[in-house]
């Protein structure tokens, strides 16, 4: 059941491009409409609600993708492997909605708590790891793209004013939750009916536990700032300027990360069957992949924030630039590490390593904000995330030093160092003339594209030749067809 891992990636950045273009046209309305204390509030209670979420997943799609992606080419073995793991799914989901209600009626702001009861739902029905261990995102993405259409067009039809708080969080949350939904009509092709005497649901729970740690740490140093945030500051404007700033530098990592998603099934596919040389070439081209994808758009993300902020989310927002830019390079340290932990060290049954180093970032991370939030705000929290995240790549790329050369990997991203560099340079001196304005933000984003590809084909890089020879050649090929 292998798939094409450059169809695979076409089809995830297809979705990713959409997720990126959203915001875009609804973060300006949004952020004038609610405004950043309506955007912190809905932060803040988000944050909350992740930590049942958590424990609803409890790491179950992590472990249901890689063990699907050991049997995807045997029918019996992967449906009792999906009925095993989406059996324990529904009683963690099951035990998190419960407590979570009983919870949300002992605070503030219950009717938005209630609402947000659809995100853990949402896990209840949620099949994705399945159709990710069988490599069949396309049909991922078709539900995504439908429902994430849905949700913009009901935005600018329901929410209208501050007090509409409710309804945008309904629709966040809500449209999740049908697709999610959706995806169930595909499962009778690829699963059998259960034997449930052969179900044992409880045989994966200590693998399950063992995967559920790391994303316990995880989620300390990607929510608990936001938590912090709004702990020690009792500003929900600081949580607005960080949430912005973090969902930006966030959907633009989804380019980077979007290869992850495809590669995950494929590593397990050939760890599994001993084909460790190809698992290594798979490591380092994605490695490779990541240098050339990030660090421009990290770069560029510093070199255009004070043109963008401005029109983009509002004169309100003008605090969220430094915090913007600081947490650029989450684009480059995340894109490492989720190399690193998710594509390989999940796949190869590298849990004890993937936990140790997400419990380091994770102790960091609280550590961080404890001392900066208080004196910087949502500037000290990005700061704390963005060294946790720095801290965590360098610790796995330590323990992965006997399998796969450092020197090979850091070495690898030279040349786009070098062009991103003189990128950033080059857009900082011509951003200082230019006023803020969407026409403005384009042009420095064409002129910052084209310094440096420029740069790499007078480097001669071979990972970008190489690339561009392969998109000519399916252009070309495509002309001849027609």
């Amino acid at each position: 059941m292998k798939k094409s891992i450059k169809k695979n990636y076409i089809y995830n950045m297809s979705y990713q491009v959409l997720v990126f273009l959203a915001p875009l046209i609804t973060t300006p309305y949004v952020s004038r409409v609610l405004e950043a204390d309506g955007i912190g509030t809905y932060s803040y209670i988000a944050s909350i609600v992740s930590y049942f979420v958590l424990f609803a997943s409890m790491g179950i799609s992590i472990y249901g993708q890689r063990e699907i992606s050991y049997v995807q080419d045997n029918k019996e073995k992967r449906s009792q492997v999906f009925w095993e793991t989406k059996i324990l799914e529904i009683i963690t989901s099951s035990i998190a909605i419960g407590i979570y209600i009983i919870f949300s009626l002992t605070v503030a702001n219950n009717i938005i708590y209630y609402i947000c009861t659809f995100e853990i739902l949402a896990i209840l029905v949620n099949v994705t790891w399945f159709f990710q261990g069988i490599e069949e995102f396309g049909k991922i993405v078709f539900r995504n793209i439908i429902f994430k259409l849905l949700s913009i067009l009901y935005i600018f039809m329901f929410v209208k004013t501050k007090a509409d708080l409710w309804i945008y969080v309904f629709g966040m949350t809500f449209f999740v939750f049908l697709c999610n939904l959706s995806l169930w009509i595909y499962i009778p092709k690829y699963v059998s009916k259960p034997r449930w005497s052969d179900i044992r649901p409880a045989r994966n729970l200590r693998m399950v536990i063992a995967l559920f740690i790391p994303t316990i740490a995880i989620q300390i140093y990607t929510v608990l700032d936001k938590t912090m945030i709004g702990l020690i500051t009792k500003d929900a404007f600081e949580n607005g300027y960080y949430e912005q700033s973090i969902k930006i530098s966030k959907l633009v990592l989804t380019v980077v990360t979007s290869l992850g998603t495809v590669m995950v099934p494929r590593i397990g596919y050939h760890f599994e069957r001993g084909e460790t040389d190809i698992v290594n070439n798979y490591m380092y081209r994605a490695y490779r992949f990541v240098w050339f994808i990030g660090i421009p758009l990290c770069f560029g993300l510093i070199g255009t924030a004070s043109n963008f902020v401005p029109w983009f989310l509002g004169i309100g927002y003008m605090k969220a630039i430094p915090v913007l830019s600081i947490l650029s390079f989450l684009i480059i340290a995340i894109g490492i590490s989720n190399i690193t932990g998710m594509q390989y060290f999940v796949p190869t049954k590298k849990e004890k390593e993937f936990t140790t180093s997400v419990l380091i970032g994770a102790a960091v991370n609280f550590i961080l904000n404890m001392i900066l939030i208080s004196k910087f705000k949502s500037i000290g929290a990005a700061v704390a995330s963005v060294s946790a995240e720095i801290v965590v790549t360098l610790v796995q790329l330590y323990m992965v030093r006997k399998e796969l050369s450092f020197v090979k990997i850091v070495t690898s991203a030279i040349h786009y160092l070098i062009a991103g560099g003189i990128m950033l340079i080059i857009l900082l001196f011509i951003g200082q003339s230019m006023n803020a304005s969407i026409i403005n933000t384009f042009c420095l984003i064409i002129i910052g594209a084209s310094i440096y590809f420029l740069m790499l084909l007078l480097m001669r890089d071979a990972f970008f030749i190489e690339n561009m020879k392969s998109v000519m050649v399916s252009i070309k090929n495509r002309i001849n067809k027609q």
